[in-house]
């Protein structure tokens, strides 16, 4: 990178550093740290949320997979699309939760069940959210190491320094400037400022990648040169697919249903000014996405197509070159061994595949599988070959996409592209660090004591609290090896608390049986599955499969589990191997959210003695708030129907049902009936061939999704800067309740206290 490409990326983050340290004037109170004083509008939240959902190592993450599995699985995954429109129009348990006014998730578990289980549950999650979230860091450090071309260590005054250490450092000195003035004012300001940057980049990037390489020539056969079972591209070829597979994308639905409300409270979801601003917020997220999506689906088919079409067997045999003897340098301590490793590789000649001559590619057989061999017959030669091994494919994978694009951008798109990622992991860290140090002193810390804070307290609590998870994920960054791909990894850590939560958010926000011993019940054995499953994960390598061998009965644990997972096979194969665990992060995970919803649900059934006052904790009927509803208006029975189906209500501008329709629309008529439905049933009688499925793919993914890029970049440009400029006045003129803090008595939180007594005490 030259000069250019660093002011490129200094002067943007310099600019939002700076709105950050601004946004500490608009702090009167705890609520406007913590939800932005509840006067956020739909846009500044959709954009800030696109940008802090999309982080590094969700890039980094999404390239593993797709080098692994291709894109047809995600036909399949059209399946949800009429559920998820009902979910987003009707405002599954987000309208519901800011009905409540918690300013956190553990204010809405102490109204709803007890302050003990708050403090249980709080605990848990924080927990299972940072061991999650605190390899970001990591991640991005390793990104720009590989990505620049930094070396492993630099000298200071004759004293060695670990690169990664002090790349660690500096992302989180970054996140902690944008956390510190404002907490979610600074949040959403700055969130809001770089997804407005973000979107004309990427159309930028979109345009290069598909410049760069031909759609006909070289792209789609390379998608399509795959062994049966394992297609990229036609969705009734993926039987023989193995982590990322059917089952993979059925648990992912079912937990998208069942944990809709599992991680909301400390993030944008009690920011907006109204309930109906808040759902708006989700609505509209089926559009911002825009050219992200194309973006990042690009920049996974560029890595495939570069490291496996004979085209650019020269760039792929350097990349692999390059990554494997910066892998090594990492990790393998051994310098004899290190020399060897690289060596080795370096001498192997360049793969050239050709397509239509040899045979096609698999997950068993392909570029990479020599470069394995070799490696692990090296690694061996030392000491704990196996487990070093296991270290040296999930960096070799990972790291694989920033060293790709360092190969094919020119200097300046190397530098806007840094700036991009700079961006997404600022607005990630800091989101994730503020969301758990939220947690612990309102859900752990503030219930354990007697007294609520003073403002000025709570403040400077929150603040501490911040940087002291800003320095557990440097240590986690720091000693932490990651030892499976990322989203195996992050759905193993998070179902530590999204094993059982689920039920507890659901039937918590639904329903009046739910007791507290069957909120207790559902975390205890939902989460205690999860925590097992980890644990002999984690260890497997180093110590279980090696006593195992030991005890002689390696060959008859690898009959039983074929025998017990046959009759789901090929979508579930259990079987021994020296590196990695039998039953994967995925499966572990649906057996604990099964034995979550039975136990919530059985242990409520028989404790529960009356029905909860659910009216009572969302503010309905008698406890409304005013301007927080509107009352409904008569309508025909007709049209009270269709606007049920898509959750139009009294509180819909002609603009708010113009967009719901378009929604409507857009998912159920294009992308379920017209994209799926039809196509299901067109195939069914004759089948299509692998070249109308790159048509389709390239319609669908790209053509379509870039048209609507066009739109809603200029759309929510436009709705973001409008919306940014208002945050600024309402924030100026909001008035600050100091009991609004979320301390809670008597399943009341003390803010509402004075409305419950008038109601309830009302003759």
């Amino acid at each position: 990178m030259n000069w250019i490409s660093w002011c490129i990326v200094i002067i943007p983050v310099t600019t939002a550093i700076a709105l950050a340290l601004y946004s500490r004037k608009y702090v009167r109170g705890v609520a406007d740290f913590l939800a932005a004083g509840r006067v956020a509008g739909r846009y500044v939240i959709c954009v800030g949320d696109l940008e802090a959902g999309l982080g590094i190592i969700s890039l980094v993450a999404l390239v593993e997979e797709k080098y692994q599995c291709g894109y047809a699985l995600g036909f399949w995954g059209s399946v949800m699309i009429p559920l998820s429109v009902v979910i987003a129009l009707s405002g599954y348990c987000v309208y519901r939760f800011r009905e409540t006014r918690s300013l956190s998730l553990g204010q809405f578990l102490e109204m709803r069940y007890s302050r003990k289980f708050r403090i249980f549950a709080a605990s848990l999650r924080t927990i299972s959210e940072m061991l999650a979230n605190a390899i970001a860091p990591a991640v991005a450090a390793r990104f720009f190491i590989y990505y620049i071309g930094l070396p492993h260590t630099f000298t200071v005054c004759g004293v060695g320094i670990s690169t990664f250490a002090f790349l660690l450092a500096v992302v989180l000195i970054l996140a902690m400037l944008v956390i510190m003035p404002g907490g979610r004012i600074s949040l959403i300001i700055t969130d809001c400022f770089q997804g407005l940057m973000s979107y004309p980049i990427f159309v930028i990037f979109t345009v290069f990648i598909l410049t760069k390489f031909s759609w006909g020539a070289e792209i789609s056969p390379v998608m399509l040169d795959r062994v049966p079972g394992e297609n990229f591209m036609n969705p009734f070829d993926v039987a023989q697919l193995r982590d990322f597979n059917l089952f993979a994308l059925f648990v992912a639905i079912f937990a998208s249903i069942l944990n809709r409300a599992s991680w909301i409270g400390n993030d944008t979801s009690g920011s907006a000014r109204s309930p109906h601003e808040q759902k708006m917020a989700g609505i509209i997220g089926a559009w911002r996405n825009g050219f992200s999506v194309v973006m990042c689906l690009l920049v996974s088919v560029a890595v495939i197509t570069l490291m496996t079409h004979a085209n650019f067997a020269p760039e792929a045999k350097k990349i692999r070159s390059e990554l494997t003897s910066q892998v090594a340098g990492e990790i393998v301590q051994d310098e004899n061994i290190r020399k060897k490793v690289i060596e080795r590789v370096n001498a192997i000649p360049e793969i050239k595949h050709v397509i239509g001559v040899d045979k096609p590619l698999s997950r068993e057989n392909n570029p990479d599988t020599v470069y394995f061999k070799t490696i692990k017959d090296t690694l061996n030669e030392g000491e704990n070959g196996n487990a070093l091994f296991q270290k040296f494919r999930t960096l070799y994978f990972q790291m694989m996409m920033p060293l790709t694009m360092k190969n094919i951008f020119p200097a300046v798109l190397m530098g806007v592209f840094c700036l991009l990622m700079v961006m997404l992991m600022l607005s990630t860290d800091a989101s994730r660090i503020f969301n758990a140090s939220a947690t612990l002193i309102q859900d752990v810390i503030m219930p354990l004591r007697k007294a609520p804070f003073t403002k000025e307290q709570h403040l400077k609590w929150l603040r501490g609290c911040s940087a002291a998870v800003g320095i557990f994920f440097f240590l986690v960054s720091l000693f932490f090896t990651n030892l499976d791909y990322i989203n195996m990894f992050l759905t193993i850590t998070t179902s530590i608390w999204l094993g059982g939560a689920g039920p507890v958010m659901i039937f918590g926000l639904y329903s009046r049986f739910g007791t507290t011993l069957g909120a207790w019940a559902s975390l205890l054995f939902g989460s205690g599955i999860a925590v097992g499953g980890m644990i002999l994960q984690r260890n497997w390598a180093d110590y279980l499969y090696p006593w195992i061998e030991r005890l002689h009965m390696v060959e008859p644990l690898d009959n039983f589990l074929r025998t017990v997972s046959s009759p789901f096979a090929p979508y579930i194969v259990w079987a021994m191997d020296p590196v990695k665990y039998p039953i994967n992060s995925r499966e572990i995970y649906f057996f604990s959210m099964i034995a979550g919803i039975l136990s919530y649900i059985i242990v409520s059934w028989l404790t529960c003695k009356e029905p909860f006052n659910l009216d009572r904790m969302l503010h309905r009927g008698k406890y409304s708030i005013s301007g927080e509803h509107k009352k409904p208006a008569h309508s025909s029975k007709l049209k009270h129907l269709y606007n049920t189906l898509i959750g139009i209500d009294p509180e819909y501008t002609l603009g708010d049902k113009v967009i719901a329709w378009s929604v409507f629309i857009y998912s159920i008529v294009y992308q379920f009936l017209l994209s799926f439905v039809v196509v299901l049933i067109w195939n069914w009688f004759s089948p299509l061939s692998p070249e109308w499925w790159s048509g389709y793919f390239l319609i669908t993914n790209l053509i379509v999704a870039a048209a609507i890029g066009v739109v809603s970049t200029v759309w929510f440009m436009i709705g973001g800067i409008i919306d940014m400029k208002r945050l600024f006045h309402d924030l100026n003129a909001r008035k600050d309740n100091a009991l609004d803090d979320g301390w809670v008595e008597g399943h009341v939180s003390v803010a509402d206290q004075a409305l419950v007594a008038k109601v309830e005490h009302k003759k």
